[in-house]
């Protein structure tokens, strides 16, 4: 079945993202586990989900949750590379 899901869903769509300072192409998951996240590589789309991290990053939200997302806005709102996306991702 997965190797079936992965002939049918070749149509993930490509977008512009950040890799560090640089824009690069990456793939918009539209179907599997990672639906909706971008990643570097569609077939990631179909990947198992690391419990573990999952749970780790949970923990991290609950208790900077409200930091990390200041830094993220202010980098978007800062950084030329995101500026870049912004207007490249219309």
């Amino acid at each position: 079945m997965l190797l079936n899901e992965l002939f049918t869903s070749i149509d993930e769509k490509q977008v512009w993202a950040r890799k560090g300072t640089k824009v690069v192409r990456k793939y918009r998951c539209t179907t599997g586990q990672r639906k909706g996240r971008t990643v570097a590589d569609p077939t990631q789309c179909f990947k198992v989900v690391d419990i573990k991290k999952r749970a780790n990053l949970k923990r991290t939200k609950a208790r900077l949750g409200g930091k990390m997302a200041r830094k993220a806005k202010r980098t978007k709102r800062t950084n030329p590379a995101s500026k870049m996306l912004k207007r490249l991702n219309k």
